[in-house]
């Protein structure tokens, strides 16, 4: 079975809107502009890249993300990785055709399929309501979050507010970098069957 992770920029109150100055949020670019940039802090984004073996998109991100990111040379490696989409209204005529090859999925349904395949990690970029509901089916193996010090107020958040169990996280890695920036990798505690 494949592992799902879920990598994301939050702040410390869980806001995972518009990070890198992506239009429509008021408080777009927080990460670069609020907090000083020490580059050790991103190493995980380097290692997401070498470790994941395809990527999961939400129609939003996908959206956002296709246009800039094949073009960009720290996003490399995500240009051959298969990718997927979660979406019930995105069109195969709509996906971008430099960007590799890319599938669309349905439904969550078909994200449960695509990780009993064999392969490597699939991760998760942006994507707010796909990790909502990702995590409210149980299918979110493992957080990778690079916390900011910050309180951001209103935006889209990373975690679901739906009314559930209580979902057991073990802490697995983690730093602080010298700009408060927190480094937090969680991996799901699934019950014992």
């Amino acid at each position: 079975m494949r592992s799902l992770i879920s990598t994301a920029f939050i702040s410390l109150d869980g806001v995972m809107e518009g990070p890198g100055g992506e239009p429509g949020y008021r408080n777009s670019g927080w990460t670069f502009k609020q907090v000083e940039f020490v580059p050790e802090a991103y190493e995980i984004k380097g290692r997401e890249q070498e470790e994941a073996a395809a990527m999961l998109l939400g129609r939003a991100s996908y959206e956002a993300f296709s246009p800039v990111w094949p073009s960009m040379a720290e996003f490399a490696r995500y240009n051959a990785m298969p990718k997927y989409v979660v979406s019930s209204t995105l069109a195969e005529d709509d996906l971008v055709a430099d960007w590799g090859h890319t599938t669309v999925l349905r439904s969550l349904d078909e994200v449960a399929a695509l990780k009993e395949t064999d392969g490597g990690p699939i991760i998760v970029h942006g994507s707010a309501a796909l990790n909502h509901n990702l995590s409210d089916a149980g299918l979110i193996d493992r957080y990778h979050l690079l916390v900011f010090p910050l309180l951001l107020g209103a935006g889209k958040r990373l975690f679901s507010a739906t009314d559930k169990d209580v979902q057991q996280l073990k802490l697995v890695e983690h730093d602080t970098y010298a700009n408060g920036v927190q480094k937090q990798v969680f991996d799901v505690v699934r019950a014992a069957a």
